[in-house]
């Protein structure tokens, strides 16, 4: 499999790149960025910058740096964002709805972001057929027939944690091959599939140890 061959960590900081490229390209006063400029603005070293973007090939030039506009298409297509991806979100609680509606803000707002939210599913009778920006609030179950249908292939589940493995379930059934778990509970998903889990509740409490009184 692909993102196998790279490390979580290296791919994840890519889309800190992609950010300042992009913020550079739409500023218009920059046509080339050194490696030292583009670590500054994402916050990791210039070294770390170099040695990310070469497991990918090429990109810049010594004593020259990297050409801005070139350098963020070649990251938009390494992480297979030139084209659109559907994705869709099962859970409609406040975080639900909140996740959707932030990422159709971007959608319509940013032209390099390519994540388009394209089907929300929930089990509460009361949620079913409300609207949601451009979409109606699906019933759960038509999740498989949906995803099937539509080739969605990445998905975002915010359901209770007694509901999450079960959801994870279907949708890899369904043909998921990218799951992002908000839900508060630890679910495992096949070797072909990749599982992020995010906990805000954790990420809090974490946090919480650095205050001072």
């Amino acid at each position: 499999m692909r993102w196998n061959k790279i490390s979580d960590a290296v791919v994840r900081r890519l889309p800190l790149y992609l950010r300042v490229l992009d913020q550079a390209v739409r500023d218009g006063d920059k046509r080339l960025m050194s490696s030292q400029e583009l670590g500054e603005r994402a916050g990791v070293s210039p070294a770390l910058v170099r040695k990310d973007l070469a497991w990918f090939g090429e990109f810049g030039k010594q004593g020259v740096g990297y050409e801005v506009a070139y350098l963020r298409d070649e990251l938009l297509r390494i992480l297979n964002l030139d084209k659109v991806v559907n994705l869709a979100i099962v859970g409609m609680g406040a975080l639900g709805h909140a996740l959707a509606r932030y990422s159709m803000d971007r959608y319509q707002r940013d032209s390099y972001y390519q994540l388009r939210v394209a089907a929300l599913f929930d089990a509460d009778p009361e949620k079913i057929g409300e609207q949601v920006g451009n979409l109606v609030i699906q019933s759960v179950d038509r999740l498989e027939e949906v995803l099937e249908r539509e080739r969605i292939r990445m998905v975002v589940v915010a359901v209770p944690a007694s509901a999450a493995q079960e959801i994870v379930d279907r949708c890899v059934r369904a043909g998921a091959r990218a799951i992002l778990n908000f839900a508060p509970v630890h679910v495992t998903a096949p070797e072909h599939v990749y599982l992020a889990h995010t906990d805000l509740s954790l990420e809090l409490e974490r946090l919480a140890y650095y205050l001072e009184d």
